[in-house]
């Protein structure tokens, strides 16, 4: 442990040449950009600094002849490390509230009732019903591409199948007592 002539000398050393200033000046704003961003303030800030700034002190007189390549990269790291010890002890947490205005979702993501009845009927109908219809009407598959990658022998075969699928459907439908108005928005 050092003594309390060491660090008054290593503070005195700091003062005279004006370094202290210029690590202030080039570190202190680093320090308070990374602390914000992580739901810190300012008094937050202030605090870590002056500890790392405390702990850089003691480092110096500790071991003069030991040169430090960086101070502010140096203070910056012992900042880190004490604002992590901090908000994990006292249970900080970023907030949210700017985070979510950036994301953005699309107002289809949520499946509205309709939709999520509509699909049930489409499971109602099969697996195979369903792959059929999604390849025609949302992937827009020629009846010669859904031949051949749903494995149909032609698409006289394709067209048949579709058919039978919207009817068993609307019979499903109809059985639930449902009118098509119910799918409309």
């Amino acid at each position: 442990m050092e003594t309390l002539e060491q660090i008054d000398d290593a503070v005195g050393t700091l003062a005279k040449n004006d370094e202290i200033v210029d690590i202030y000046e080039q570190t202190f704003p680093l320090v308070a950009k990374y602390i914000g961003a992580r739901g810190g303030s300012f008094e937050d800030t202030k605090d870590i600094f002056h500890d790392a700034l405390i702990l850089f002190i003691e480092k110096r007189a500790e071991s003069p002849e030991h040169t430090i390549t960086s101070n502010s990269a140096y203070i910056l790291g012992i900042s880190k490390h004490l604002w992590i010890r901090k908000s994990q002890k006292n249970g900080h947490s970023i907030p949210m509230d700017h985070m979510e205005s950036q994301i953005a979702i699309p107002d289809d993501y949520f499946p509205t009732t309709n939709n999520r009845r509509l699909l049930h009927f489409l499971r109602i109908a099969g697996e195979r019903c369903l792959d059929l219809l999604r390849s025609f009407y949302f992937q827009q598959f020629s009846l010669k591409e859904m031949a051949s990658s749903l494995g149909y022998a032609n698409e006289h075969s394709v067209s048949v199948q579709k058919y039978k699928c919207l009817e068993k459907l609307r019979n499903t439908v109809k059985e639930k007592s449902l009118t098509y108005d119910d799918f409309s928005e």
